[in-house]
């Protein structure tokens, strides 16, 4: 009713009298009302607070995981390149190994094989492309990356089988097959189709390679063989060329002093000779040739070692 009033009343514990407040009805409702929508509010207020602030303390906890992610991406990607370096240098020995062991070589198309097919899905088909196309990408890259590595890895695998398998029936030709430098130390100068002479002043082919080193300083037989010529050579100096069978001689000039003759056998890392400057050259060093069926090919194919033991 429109007269209807709220009567409140207010007493003291220790007194008698009281004290009474009389509000019309409306308006007390007005005030409940409001009180009930403030409630609410204050409510709904320390709700979307306590939301918020939950939120953002997740998404600073998922930035910091992106970055770490993203660092742990990059560590990955640094040890898959080292790792791929490591592989190249496996495949060149396994090149050099199958060469002695008298199998072709891979070819090169299929060392560097692909990745495509099933198994490898693209970087919009992950689901952390939705969330962060960068890192997607550069996981996927790393995942590329390690699956052409592991092909690789297989492909050298089975090679090393076969080689295996093809060097354990050719123990004796190995024996006979040069392998290793005649000296310790670097090559001076390389096997060449047209080099220009450092003495006569024209391009000319270099048949072998040279490697320097102090006179007298003692070089050795390369494989086993029998010595086939010992003695001086029109521009080769004293020289020695040694016949390892199976098609394959090598040569050593330029020596200022020879310590085999002809007839007599020898086996790999038997020392043949002293470095000198006999014959055509310019300074102390052993020229080295290796002939395949009489035609000379580069020496570095033969050479499973840098230097001699």
């Amino acid at each position: 009713m429109k007269n209807d009033r709220w009567t409140v009343l207010f007493f003291r514990e220790d007194a008698t009298d009281s004290r009474q407040f009389s509000l019309p009805a409306p308006l007390v409702r007005r005030c409940l009302t409001a009180a009930c929508v403030l409630g609410v509010f204050l409510v709904g207020a320390t709700a979307f607070f306590l939301v918020d602030a939950g939120a953002r303390v997740r998404a600073a906890h998922l930035a910091r995981e992106n970055r770490l992610l993203e660092v742990e991406i990059e560590r990955v990607r640094v040890s898959v390149d080292e790792l791929d370096r490591e592989m190249a240098t496996l495949a060149e020995k396994d090149r050099r190994v199958r060469l002695v062991a008298g199998l072709l070589e891979i070819d090169e198309e299929v060392f560097d094989v692909g990745v495509g097919g099933p198994g490898l899905d693209s970087p919009d088909e992950s689901e952390l492309w939705a969330l962060d196309r960068e890192t997607s990408e550069a996981a996927y890259a790393v995942r590329y990356d390690l699956a052409v590595l592991l092909r690789r890895a297989d492909l050298l695998s089975r090679s090393f089988s076969e080689t295996e398998a093809s060097l354990e029936g050719q123990a004796e030709r190995l024996k006979h097959t040069p392998s290793i430098l005649p000296i310790h130390g670097p090559v001076s100068s390389a096997f060449s189709v047209s080099r220009r002479h450092p003495v006569h002043r024209i391009y000319m082919p270099h048949d072998g390679i040279d490697q320097r080193a102090a006179r007298g300083t003692r070089f050795v037989a390369t494989a086993d063989g029998v010595v086939k010529f010992s003695g001086w050579k029109p521009g080769y100096g004293n020289t020695v060329e040694i016949d390892h069978g199976f098609g394959v001689t090598t040569l050593y000039a330029h020596a200022s002093k020879l310590l085999v003759s002809a007839g007599t056998r020898v086996s790999r890392d038997d020392v043949i000779g002293q470095i000198g400057c006999t014959g055509t050259c310019t300074g102390p060093h052993v020229h080295y040739e290796v002939h395949v069926n009489g035609r000379p090919v580069d020496p570095m194919t033969h050479v499973l070692l840098r230097t001699a033991p």
